[in-house]
């Protein structure tokens, strides 16, 4: 079942320092992704921190969960199958009341336009720090107490990304390709899109490959093939044996 959203009108509350628990207890955020394998890190981060989330991989999935429920905050990646996260940031902006939101995304030169779109923060893929994410959270929502300490990174090894995630991402691509490929002319936008979900993938998986692959003009079938082999071979390498 998922989580019950906060009354619009609730105010956020901090819990006391050393009560053990922990910093954004009570925060739930709205993710507008539609990497899986991002996803999935983004919600580690948030368990972590306190924060509930809640996800959609499309700009209609995203605007049907602000018409029904009013999170504290919404990150939102640029990069969206049916249109740009950015379009979305200038709605909010526009709206009375709207949550304020950070623009997530594997471009690290996207961060003024996202600002200037009217996103209150900007962080780049792949955010593997605690410590920045939470940072984060805190210029997003100036109106919350300042944490009792900065925020630390949890001791010992990190979580491993999501095997199963990163596969289906992989497939999707995959399957993006292999629609492109069978068209006589491949959709310019389609292939634009493709290669900007390979370039986030390809971030946030550190895959210097696939970053090549997905710099290729991805419009021309003989990069689509090397792209199909990569892939088949990264899908082969990220399933459970």
């Amino acid at each position: 079942m998922p989580p019950s959203p906060c009354p619009p009108d609730s105010p956020i509350q901090l819990p006391a320092a050393g009560r053990g628990r922990l910093p954004f207890d009570g925060l739930v955020l709205l993710c507008v992704e539609d990497s899986r394998f991002a996803a999935e890190a983004l919600r580690l981060l948030c368990r972590r921190s306190g924060c509930r989330m809640r996800r959609a991989d499309t700009l209609q999935a995203a605007r049907a969960h602000l018409a029904a429920y009013r999170p504290d905050a919404v990150i939102v990646d640029p990069g969206l199958p049916d249109g740009s996260g950015l379009g979305l940031i200038r709605e909010l902006r526009a709206a009375a009341d709207a949550p304020p939101a950070l623009v997530l995304s594997g471009d690290p030169d996207l961060g003024p336009a996202a600002l200037e779109a009217g996103a209150r923060a900007f962080l780049a893929k792949p955010v593997d720090s605690l410590a920045r994410f939470q940072q984060a959270l805190l210029d997003l929502l100036p109106a919350l107490p300042a944490l009792p300490d900065p925020p630390a990174e949890a001791p010992g090894p990190q979580p491993p990304p999501d095997p199963l995630a990163l596969r289906d991402d992989l497939r999707l691509a995959a399957e993006l390709a292999a629609r492109l490929a069978a068209q006589p002319r491949p959709d310019a936008t389609e292939a634009a899109y493709l290669g900007s979900f390979l370039t986030g993938l390809a971030r946030i998986s550190r895959d210097p490959a696939l970053a090549e692959a997905a710099r290729q003009p991805l419009h021309d079938p003989e990069a689509l093939r090397r792209l199909d082999a990569l892939l088949r071979a990264r899908i082969g390498a990220a399933s459970p044996l």
